[in-house]
């Protein structure tokens, strides 16, 4: 076992773990004391937050003035990636055009960063989590690991991986069914295969301009415009992309109805104008804002 720390006066800006990752942004990560979604504020208090990445166990806590890791390998640099610890945080809010509501949620969750999630294990998440709550969703991805992972044993406690495209293109619908994925079950199978057999990549996405990416997304099964976006922004670095989902077109309806023009594409375009180059930035810190019980 390897451990170390990062100091958070090291960071740009200011870091909030708890924020970061119970934020809706992440199903890859596991609070191990089991109270996802239970508390709201301190960073998490003393709470470790554990995934496997590229086969590799990390485990990160925040204290007063430093991220603690542990891991099955130099885990600092891959932190500072799955983390996005080197976003300068002031200047993405000073580069925002802010309003009341805008600058109340950057002040509640001040230090949440946009994740870097491995993009399979987000793709697959995201499409799970059609229709479904926080908590079934996070069962969802737990089962594919159980059922489908790689097992690995770290400090006494077994983790497992995200499957593997192959191993999930190999299953069938009915056994997917039998994990609790429901109708999603074949989109998850059909779009591993997809991503097996190299008909459609992470590599055919990332690199195009913005919106053309979010088109070209949609040729996953199961993958509609915003959970699109929401694998952009939250895996493959555009952070301009602004998923529609609930919460932010209740936001649309009660504080920016000129940005709704009809459809999924023009609004999208309407609302990354009213918030600026960082949108997926600020669409974050307002989701969880609203998600939270603000703007009332």
């Amino acid at each position: 076992m390897e451990t170390g720390s990062i100091p958070l006066d090291s960071l740009a800006s200011a870091f909030d773990l708890q924020s970061t990752l119970e934020s809706g942004q992440s199903y890859l990560w596991t609070r191990e004391d089991g109270a996802t979604y239970e508390t709201d504020g301190a960073h998490g208090g003393d709470a470790w937050y554990a995934t496997v990445a590229d086969g590799d166990v990390i485990r990160v806590r925040q204290t007063d003035d430093e991220l603690v890791w542990e891991a099955t390998t130099d885990a600092d640099a891959r932190l500072h990636d799955l983390l996005r610890l080197d976003d300068d945080l002031d200047a993405i809010r000073a580069a925002a055009n802010t309003d009341d509501l805008v600058d109340a949620a950057y002040d509640r969750y001040w230090g949440m960063r946009i994740v870097s999630d491995p993009f399979f294990g987000c793709l697959i998440s995201f499409i799970c989590s059609a229709q479904m709550r926080v908590e079934r969703i996070f069962a969802m991805q737990e089962s594919l690991r159980e059922a489908y992972g790689e097992r690995i044993e770290f400090d006494g406690r077994t983790y497992h991986a995200f499957p593997t495209p192959d191993a999930l293109a190999e299953t069938t619908e009915d056994e997917l069914r039998d994990l609790g994925l429901g109708y999603r079950a074949p989109y998850v199978q059909r779009t591993a295969e997809l991503v097996a057999s190299d008909e459609l990549t992470r590599d055919d996405i990332r690199g195009l301009d913005y919106e053309d990416a979010r088109d070209a997304m949609t040729g996953f099964v199961g993958v509609g415009e915003k959970v699109a976006d929401c694998v952009l922004l939250f895996s493959l670095d555009y952070l301009d992309a602004v998923p529609l989902d609930t919460w932010i077109r209740t936001a649309i309806e009660d504080y920016y109805p000129d940005c709704a023009r009809g459809n999924y594409a023009d609004t999208s375009r309407a609302l990354r104008e009213q918030f600026g180059p960082y949108a997926g930035y600020t669409q974050t810190y307002l989701f969880h804002h609203l998600r939270n019980g603000g703007g009332n």
